[in-house]
């Protein structure tokens, strides 16, 4: 092969390489955000039916078998289906195992607060970026999840938790740190994380 057709192709092959590590245009973030609001959508719409459905048939102590059990399983089915981390986190987590957020969870979650004392109403605040991680570059989105008025029978401040609430509050979750919540205040959210 000639060395100019050879230095062509190479140039060809750079510039593609180069392409694909561009960054992301404002039209592919949108869609990524846009995917990512309906995956995170999704899993919260499933788990409030899953909690209703709960509360309705066994009170406050059904729904934290959901929590416990329920949520998690979807959660990981979800990123299954997708290939994304799917996954619910707090800076006042329940279970510190499966809701403890990364740094880039906990700066974006306190932004979230932060938002909220400034008057933005909790159910519409959401945070999208593309970041590069020593693993990779990531989409990176997170939905805030308020505090319903259901929520406080287990979330609630713990003075007030029913006594067979605080029982299975202490024998589940012996780190807990996830109560004295009001309605309305920011609970966490649900993240996802796309590698792209």
């Amino acid at each position: 092969m000639p060395l100019r057709l050879r230095i062509r192709i190479a140039a060809a092959l750079a510039a593609l390489a180069a392409g694909c590590a561009a960054p992301q245009t404002t039209q592919d973030t949108a869609a990524l955000t846009d995917a990512a609001r309906q995956a995170a959508a999704g899993l919260q719409q499933q788990l409030a039916g899953k909690l209703m459905a709960a509360m309705q048939a066994g009170g406050p102590a059904s729904a934290i078998e959901v929590c416990k059990t329920i949520a998690p399983e979807a959660a990981g089915l979800k990123s299954r289906e997708t290939g994304w981390r799917i996954t619910r986190v707090s800076l006042k987590p329940r279970n510190p195992a499966l809701g403890a957020p990364d740094a880039w969870e906990q700066r974006v979650l306190a932004g979230f607060d932060a938002r909220a004392a400034g008057g933005e109403k909790p159910d519409g605040i959401e945070h999208s970026e593309i970041v590069s991680e020593p693993q990779g570059r990531y989409f990176r989105y997170m939905k805030a999840l308020p505090v319903g008025p259901l929520c406080v029978n287990c979330h609630g401040s713990a003075d007030k938790l029913q006594p067979a609430i605080k029982e299975r509050l202490a024998r589940d979750y012996p780190h807990d740190r996830a109560t004295g919540y009001a309605p309305g205040q920011l609970r966490g959210a649900i993240s996802v994380k796309r590698p792209l």
